[in-house]
Parts: C-alpha cells; sequence; structure tokens
C-alpha cells in the first residue's frame, strides 16, 4: 500500500519551526523476523506505590486501583490495596500507563491529578515508578435543618446548594445541587468535595394568606379582614440570613468533614401588585419574576388573581431586584426594584430579540449526527443550548437583548465558529449584539479542530511532571479555543482538537486553581511562551521541536 505524506514548516511569530507529519491514509508494515521475537524476552516493569488519605495522610486499604495503557484505555488492569495501602503492578512494558483509585467514601482519583487533568506514568529504565503516592481526598457531609420564625422546623422547603470554583484560570459560583427537607426539617448533601459553598432556602409560609386588596376599579380597598401576619411570605433566605446573594456567607467544607448548616427563615409581607392586559385577550401568561442568583436567573414563585376583566392582581413576592418579563405579543422583561404595593410598571420593558442561524461545516466534512449551538453571556454562562437539525439550521427564541458568544460543540469533533455573514457582509469572530426586539439571521462557517500539539514540558534541561501547559489563542479573549493538558512523568503534553489561528504556548508551576487568567498574570507568562501558528490547511500531528520550560506562578 502506498502512504502519502505531507510535510509543512511553519515560522512562527517568534521564529519557532514547527513539523507537521500527516498521513493520508493508514499502511501495512511488512512482517519482519524483529517483529515477531519472543516478547517474553523484553525488559518489564513495575509500577507501585502507596495510597494514602490526602487530608489525614493515612493509608488506604481496600482502595481499588487501575492502570490502563494510554495507547488502548480497554488494556486496564486493578489492584486491591494491603493494609498498608500498597498497590503493585508487576510485568508491564515499557510505555505510558494512567493510574487511577477509587474508595467508598473518597473522591475518584488519578495520580497527581488537578481538575479533569493527571500524569500519566512513564515506564523505563530512567523512571522511579515503585515508589509513587497515590493521594484520594475524603467526601464531605453537608447537612442542616430548616426552621421558621417559630423555630420549628420547615418542611418541604428547597434547599440550593451553590459551590465557588477556580477553574480554567476563573473564579465563579456554580449551581452544585438541590434538596428537600424532610418532616423534621432536615437536608443533606453527602459527597461533596471540599471547596467554599453557599445555601439556601425558600417555601411558602403553611399559614399565609394573600387576600385581593385592589377593587375592580383597580383602587385600594379597604383594610381587609385577614391579619397583616398571615398576608406574608418567606424570601429566598441564605445561610447567615441574608436575603441578597452578594451578602451570603460562605460555608468552608474542608475534606472529610461533616458540616452542619442550619437557616432560619422569616416573613416579610407580601407585594400586592396589579397588573393590566387588554380585555380582548383571551389567553395570557401572568408576568414572571425572576431573580439573579450568583450569575443564574432563578424562577420566583408567585400567583395571580383576576380581580375584573384586564385587571389582575400578582402576590406571593417579597420586595427587592428582579427581572420580570411579560408575554403580550412580544416577549418583553426588564429588571426592576419592586419594593411597594402598586401599579406594576412595564413600560421601560425591552422586546426580546430573536436569533436564526445557518450553519456552513467545514469543506468536504459532513454535519456530525448531533451537533449544537450555545449562546454565552457575558459572565461567561451559558444561557440556552439548541440542537441543530439536519438542513443545519437552529433558531434562539426570546433573548433578551445583550451580547453572546456563539459556541458549538459535538460529541464527535470540536468546532468553532471561525466567521459570520449577515447580508453577505462578513463578520470575523462569533460575537453577536442583539438589540431589543431584533431579529437577526446569520450563516456560521465553522471550522474544525483537527491538529494534536505534542510536546515536552522542562524545568532548565530535565522533564518537568504535573505542569500546566495551556495554549492560549491570540487574542486570548477567544477561550473556547483555548486548550490545556498536565504534563505526564517524562513531561510530555498533548494538545488535542486545536484548531487553525496564532498561539503562545505556556507552561505554568502550581497554576492549578489560580486565576492565571486574569490579563496583568497572563500578559507575564505570554512574554515568556511559545509563539507559534496553526496553518487553516493543517491536519495531524504537530511535534514541538523545542521543549517548553516551565514558567514559575
Amino acid at each position: 500500500m502506498i502512504t502519502r505524506n505531507r510535510l509543512r514548516w511553519i515560522p512562527s511569530t517568534s521564529a519557532l519551526f514547527v513539523f507537521c507529519i500527516v498521513q493520508a491514509r493508514p499502511s501495512i508494515a511488512a512482517q519482519t523476523p524483529s517483529s515477531t521475537k519472543d516478547e517474553s524476552s523484553e525488559v518489564r516493569f513495575t509500577i507501585a506505590g502507596t495510597v494514602l488519605s490526602s487530608s489525614s495522610g493515612t493509608p488506604l486499604d481496600r482502595a481499588r486501583v487501575e492502570v490502563s495503557d494510554v495507547r488502548n484505555a480497554q488494556q486496564v488492569v486493578h489492584f486491591i490495596t494491603t493494609e498498608d495501602g500498597h498497590f503493585e503492578f508487576k510485568g508491564l512494558k515499557a510505555g505510558k500507563y494512567n493510574l487511577q483509585g477509587a474508595k467508598r467514601g473518597y473522591l475518584t482519583a488519578g495520580y497527581d491529578q488537578h481538575e479533569q487533568y493527571s500524569t500519566a506514568v512513564v515506564t523505563g529504565p530512567e523512571f522511579d515508578t515503585q515508589n509513587l503516592v497515590l493521594r484520594m481526598t475524603p467526601l464531605a457531609v453537608l447537612s442542616g435543618k430548616v426552621y421558621d420564625e417559630y423555630g420549628e422546623p420547615v418542611r418541604a422547603a428547597q434547599i440550593a446548594l451553590y459551590v465557588q470554583r477556580t477553574r480554567v484560570g476563573m473564579t465563579r459560583v456554580m449551581h452544585a445541587g438541590n434538596d428537600m427537607t424532610d418532616d423534621q426539617g432536615y437536608f443533606e448533601f453527602p459527597a461533596l468535595a471540599p471547596g467554599e459553598y453557599f445555601l439556601s432556602a425558600s417555601c411558602t409560609p403553611w399559614y399565609a394568606v394573600h387576600p385581593n386588596t385592589f377593587s375592580e376599579q383597580g383602587t385600594r380597598r379597604p383594610q381587609s379582614n385577614v391579619p397583616q401576619s398571615l398576608d406574608v411570605v418567606y424570601p429566598t433566605t441564605f445561610y447567615n440570613g441574608a436575603t441578597d446573594p452578594d451578602a451570603a456567607t460562605p460555608i468552608s467544607v474542608k475534606a472529610g468533614d461533616r458540616v452542619q448548616a442550619d437557616l432560619h427563615l422569616s416573613p416579610v409581607p407580601t407585594l400586592h401588585l396589579l397588573y393590566r392586559t387588554s380585555e380582548e385577550q383571551q389567553s395570557f401568561s401572568i408576568p414572571s419574576v425572576q431573580k439573579r442568583v450568583f450569575g443564574f436567573m432563578e424562577q420566583m414563585t408567585s400567583s395571580g388573581q383576576m380581580i375584573s376583566p384586564g385587571l389582575w392582581e400578582l402576590t406571593g413576592v417579597p420586595p427587592g431586584r428582579y427581572t420580570v418579563t411579560q408575554q403580550r405579543g412580544a416577549r418583553e422583561s426588564t429588571e426592576i426594584v419592586l419594593s411597594e404595593n402598586g401599579q406594576l410598571d412595564l413600560s421601560h420593558a425591552e422586546p426580546a430579540a430573536q436569533l436564526k442561524l445557518k450553519v456552513n461545516q467545514p469543506p468536504g466534512e459532513p454535519q456530525p449526527k448531533r451537533l449544537f449551538l450555545s449562546l454565552q453571556d457575558s459572565r461567561r454562562q451559558v444561557v440556552v443550548s439548541n440542537t441543530v437539525d439536519s438542513g443545519g439550521r437552529v433558531s434562539f427564541e426570546n433573548i433578551a437583548p445583550g451580547k453572546y458568544s456563539i459556541l458549538a460543540g459535538s460529541s464527535e469533533r470540536a468546532y468553532t465558529v471561525a466567521r459570520m455573514a449577515a447580508q453577505g457582509i462578513d463578520i470575523t469572530g462569533h460575537d453577536v449584539t442583539l438589540a431589543p426586539g431584533a431579529s437577526l439571521e446569520l450563516n456560521l462557517f465553522l471550522v474544525s479542530g483537527v491538529v494534536r500539539i505534542e510536546g515536552f514540558v522542562k524545568r532548565g534541561d530535565k522533564p518537568a511532571a504535573g505542569i500546566m501547559v495551556a495554549l492560549v489563542p491570540n487574542p486570548s479573549s477567544n477561550l473556547d479555543m483555548l486548550r490545556r493538558d498536565q504534563s505526564d512523568f517524562d513531561g510530555s503534553f498533548a494538545l488535542r482538537g486545536v484548531f487553525p489561528g496564532s498561539y503562545t504556548i505556556v507552561a505554568i508551576e502550581d497554576a492549578w486553581g489560580t486565576e492565571w487568567l486574569q490579563p496583568e498574570a497572563l500578559k507575564r507568562y505570554l512574554r515568556k511562551g511559545q509563539n507559534l501558528t496553526i496553518g487553516s490547511l493543517m491536519e495531524g500531528l504537530v511535534h514541538l521541536p523545542n521543549p517548553v520550560q516551565v514558567q514559575p506562578r
């Protein structure tokens, strides 16, 4: 079989030359006597060590440890640790292996794992692989009770859990789970990683009564027969009693902790809001009230009662800052502070936008079975995702006005939006600004990430393991093009799914869990990185001829 190779020399902005070999189709080598030699004559190696608790340092017995060949993940062998936490795998060929441990009550962990990355163990005469330490983190438990203003437990309260994490160089608070209190007011989150957590509770007082406070003419009624102490609502309450998420107290949870955090609810008078509609409307939705919590929009419980045709009363909402959305033909929304009873003024509401997209695949590539597009807001939160249909089209309805990044994704291959076109005008990049009430149609042109970059990290002239390697796009704002890895035992790394473009590659020590992507810090790292360019026609494997030097954090 004939094999055709294409060779490219690609100069980068720092005069670094990259040698790329792309094999057009696989070849079958003729068998030679050397390929049939007795495998028993090969030198064999051992991977051995101890599994320890990351919090106490004590050995862990009966942990399941696995090794798998990096080149063939199906080749897995396992070992149950002895009383002193020891594991041992003998008779291994020279190669690269993933090492992973699992035990009830602990987080499953790879060797020297950070986020989703770990260091592969390389066997060979130059590596000590018989004194490894695999650290596993005990799971923590966060539990508590919810009490009302009388100190009585609250049943069926909705509990939300959030966690603050620093990932991909940025610190964000993310939703981490939900629970509901039992008949004793108890809730529990039984399997948590260490971190800083926030808790909130929300429910309706069991005794609450919300009488109509407006007449059929929209004027205030005289004093209701219902006591004001019953016309109340519980605001969403965070641990420490705050009702504003910005004032919430974080709960520090360490490895193996059993933390109890109780929440205490206090009622506040509910708002009574007058809402007018057209009498001709046969059906409509009462305004939707949402509150921003750590960057997420969360729905508030509310109810509406018709007073007379075209006149409604909205209740069940505590005072606060909300985004109120109404559906009167086009969907409209506004951010508003609701502090007192009266007319719900939505005169400043902005109509939602509509975005229709037509996806164009890279030349010669069929559309994958499942391709989806997402809109990411300025907080780097994905606000909506839709699947692209078989004709390459997708539509986003009722989108709040603002600036968004359009992201593409598929389980089959990495994609990014290289450019867009609207009414024949090309737009570089993947950012779009939607004006109030806009109906925008765009053609998207995707590129796929088909390049794999391999290289080595060194500290001076010695291989450096466990180092974060980052391929940072220029400009660095295109974070969907960012690629990372962690260097292996021999200092090697591989960056997969790389798109065409200009990049700087850096290796940073102890950068995991830090805000290394902040502009000032990143600028310092990029100055000492290696620049390279991936051409639009490149594919296959790229070997970096020079090692990437470790930079201190």
